[in-house]
C-alpha cells in the first residue's frame, strides 16, 4: 500500500475564552475530546492553529484547531494539509450545523457552505470535497439574529444533552477513519 499523509481532522471554532461554551465552538469542543482520546494535548504549529499528532481509530492523525477566527479557516487548514501531505479524502472537518436539530449529527463529503463562514473559506481554499461531520444546533429562537445565536453558549437545557453529543460526534470522527463514509453514515445519519 501506497503511503498517504495522515488523517487531517479540525475541529471549527473561534480562539479565546470568551468563545468556548459558544454554539459555533462545538468543533473545538469534538477535537479536544479527541486529544483526550489520543492522550496528548495541543502545541502551536507555524501553520496558525493548535495541533496535536497522534494515533486514533488505529490511524495516525493529526487533530487541528485553526487558531485564526473562523472566518479565516482556510488559511490554516491548506497549511496543513500542505505540511501534513494529506488529500482531502483524508480531511475531515467538524463543524456546527444550523439546518440541523440540535444533538443530531450528518456525515457527509462535499456539499455547499450553507452560509457557515468556516466552510466557505475552507471550500474557497480547497475546494468542497472534503469529509464534514455536522453537528446540529438547530436555528435561531424567534427573530433572532444568526449570528448572535451561533456566538451564544448552549442554553442549559443544551449543556444536559452536551457531553453526550460531543461524545458521539467524536466517535463518528473515528468511524469516518475506520469504516469509510458509506458505513459511518449509515450508523450515525439515523
Amino acid at each position: 500500500m501506497s503511503e498517504q499523509g495522515p488523517w487531517l481532522v479540525v475541529g471549527l471554532g473561534n480562539p479565546g475564552g470568551q468563545y468556548e461554551g459558544n454554539r459555533h465552538n462545538i468543533g473545538f469542543m469534538v477535537a479536544d475530546l479527541l486529544a483526550e482520546r489520543v492522550g496528548g494535548k495541543f502545541k502551536a504549529h507555524k501553520s496558525r492553529a493548535q495541533v496535536l499528532e497522534g494515533r486514533l481509530a488505529g490511524e495516525r492523525v493529526v487533530l487541528a484547531k485553526p487558531m485564526s477566527f473562523m472566518n479565516l479557516s482556510g488559511g490554516p487548514v491548506v497549511a496543513l494539509r500542505d505540511f501534513y501531505k494529506s488529500g482531502a479524502d483524508r480531511l475531515i472537518v467538524i463543524h456546527d450545523e444550523l439546518d440541523i436539530d440540535y444533538a443530531t449529527l450528518r456525515l457527509k463529503r462535499g456539499g455547499g457552505d450553507n452560509g457557515h463562514n468556516g466552510l466557505k473559506s475552507i471550500t474557497k481554499s480547497l475546494g468542497p470535497e472534503y469529509l464534514r461531520v455536522r453537528a446540529g444546533i438547530g436555528r435561531p429562537p424567534g427573530r433572532m439574529e444568526v449570528a448572535d445565536f451561533v456566538l451564544r453558549d448552549f442554553s442549559s437545557t443544551e449543556r444536559k444533552e452536551l457531553p453526550w453529543f460531543v461524545d458521539r460526534c467524536a466517535d463518528a470522527v473515528e468511524a469516518l477513519m475506520q469504516e469509510g463514509l458509506e458505513r459511518a453514515q449509515s450508523t450515525y445519519n439515523g
